[in-house]
């Protein structure tokens, strides 16, 4: 198996590394800043500007062969033909079938089938039809999940309700950690005659999901709610669903072609449906779709994720920055990091190979950011002066619907100079400083970012946005040589979970190793 490890490419941009080594990125800017211009690309609401990346046109070329040599063409081909890609569990990877025209006829027959049920649900809900016992309307929407059943649906209401407030639907609510406390406060204004709660969860039997949502069962009985009309279930065990209480027809489907952090897309985003309404939900679809074309189609050159995955790799695997930044401009953007941490960290942070042989060179960096500007009173000191690198992408907004254009433009301004100022650096005596006092201000600069341009923070353009995140991960995982689509990590800390827990309500059970015993005495204090 070929991957970026091993293949004489792979040499070829080690001698690119040892070459920019002795570069300066800001004089590399300064002697042929309309060279750099070009390091672009876009694709639908997006624009990739990798400017300020520390590397070339020669660079990417070279990247570029190296996604060749390792077959990524035929890995891309092979996803969007429905093949099994996840070979860890025996199953295909689909989760672009949840919006796009590709894996065949009948998986999309399936899919557009869940859909109408959606649609019908969301419809009736937001002209009335459904009310509940009391002839009321509902209100809200509680969304139970973990992961992928939480992260990517709450980005997408955070992101976008209120933007268009004729538009929106039902309050959405997540509730996803099992904090009693927390839980307890997030309920306390809530009418439960006049929610819906959305339990998402693949198997039914994950323990958080679990714990939460039989808090919130009881929430709902003891103030009058009717669990078997307000709630509603996404799922693959609907007889787990059953024995919760929830009937066929309020059911909706999962499947095991679609990982958890992939399922936004799926009736995972139901939630997010009910509290922005169809149309909406069908653009962010639509947005998706249009990115899923581009990158099914698109030679590799001209490919907005692919590049951008590929850049990932350069700096990941020959410039050595071991995490990532993400610099979200937008304060509805702020989940994004979280949402990103998941999809990157769980699909591709593994050491060993497809064929089952360790891995000889880092995989994912640790994936970490906020929202700027807060963010450059934060940590923007250690990317500026800190012993190491670490690659930056600015998510950057042209336009937000009801904002003021004068003050975006400035809050993206502050981006520009925060890029600017990693780039190039500053020489400390610059000020007029000497000795100590010039070497406290000094700024290295040479420290790489990409800015990611959307037109409008809109349902379309987020859609795009995430799905080009989703293909950048895959590509990055396919290079080196691991499968993205499986957990095992994951799932090993449920199973110790359920140990515990069946040791603490029965003595007769054994602990899964001897410290355990002891320090689970803190739970019974």
């Amino acid at each position: 198996m070929l991957h970026v490890g091993n293949t004489p490419t792979t040499q070829v941009l080690r001698e690119h590394a040892a070459r920019w080594e002795k570069l300066h990125l800001g004089q590399v800017i300064d002697g042929d800043a309309e060279a750099r211009a070009q390091l672009t690309l876009s694709a639908g609401p997006l624009q990739l500007d990798f400017s300020r990346q520390r590397l070339d046109a020669a660079v990417v070329s070279d990247l570029v062969a190296l996604a060749e040599v390792c077959e990524l063409p035929q890995a891309m081909a092979a996803m969007c033909r429905g093949d099994e890609l996840n070979a860890s569990e025996g199953r295909a990877v689909l989760h672009a079938a949840l919006r796009s025209a590709c894996c065949g006829d009948a998986v999309r027959e399936q899919v557009q089938a869940e859909q109408q049920r959606m649609r019908r649900l969301v419809e009736d809900v937001q002209t009335g039809r459904l009310s509940n016992v009391q002839g009321q309307v509902y209100t809200d929407v509680i969304n139970i999940g973990i992961g992928g059943s939480d992260l990517g649906p709450r980005l997408v209401v955070n992101a976008l309700s209120g933007l268009q407030p004729a538009q929106d639907g039902l309050r959405a609510h997540f509730l996803g950690n099992p904090d009693a406390a927390d839980l307890n406060v997030r309920l306390r204004d809530l009418d439960p005659r006049r929610c819906l709660c959305v339990i998402a969860s693949k198997s039914f039997t994950t323990l958080e999901t679990q714990l939460v949502a039989r808090h919130v069962r009881s929430w709902l009985t003891a103030g009058g709610g009717d669990v078997a009309r307000q709630c509603l279930a996404v799922t693959a065990a609907p007889d787990k669903a059953a024995e919760f209480g929830i009937a066929a027809a309020q059911t909706y489907a999962m499947w095991d072609w679609v990982g958890g952090r992939f399922s936004l897309w799926s009736s995972v985003g139901l939630s997010a449906a009910l509290a922005l309404g169809w149309a909406r939900f069908e653009q962010l679809l639509a947005g998706a779709a249009s990115m899923d074309e581009h990158f099914f189609s698109t030679p590799l050159d001209a490919n907005l994720p692919v590049i951008w995955g590929l850049i990932g790799i350069w700096n990941r695997n020959f410039l050595r920055a071991s995490s990532q930044v993400t610099a979200v401009y937008s304060e509805r953007l702020a989940d994004l990091p979280n949402w990103l941490q998941q999809l990157e960290m769980e699909s591709n942070g593994k050491s060993v190979g497809r064929d089952g042989k360790p891995l000889p060179h880092p995989t994912s960096p640790v994936q970490w950011g906020g929202v700027g500007t807060s963010v450059q009173h934060a940590f923007f000191q250690m990317l500026h002066q800190g012993s190491e690198a670490h690659p930056v992408d600015f998510i950057l907004p042209r336009e937000v619907p009801g904002g003021e254009a004068h003050m975006q433009g400035q809050l993206l301004g502050n981006a520009l100079a925060q890029a600017a100022a990693l780039s190039h650096g500053r020489e400390g005596v610059a000020g007029g400083y000497e000795g100590a006092h010039a070497a406290w201000r000094q700024f290295e600069g040479n420290r790489p970012s990409s800015l990611i341009w959307l037109e409008t923070l809109d349902a379309y353009a987020l859609g795009a946005l995430l799905a080009a995140y989703e293909h950048r991960c895959f590509v990055q995982g396919w290079l080196w040589g691991l499968n993205s689509f499986d957990q095992f990590g994951v799932e090993l800390g449920k199973v110790l979970a359920r140990a515990i827990d069946a040791a603490l309500s029965d003595t007769s059970q054994s602990w899964p190793d001897p410290l355990l015993a002891r320090q689970a005495q803190a739970l019974k204090s």
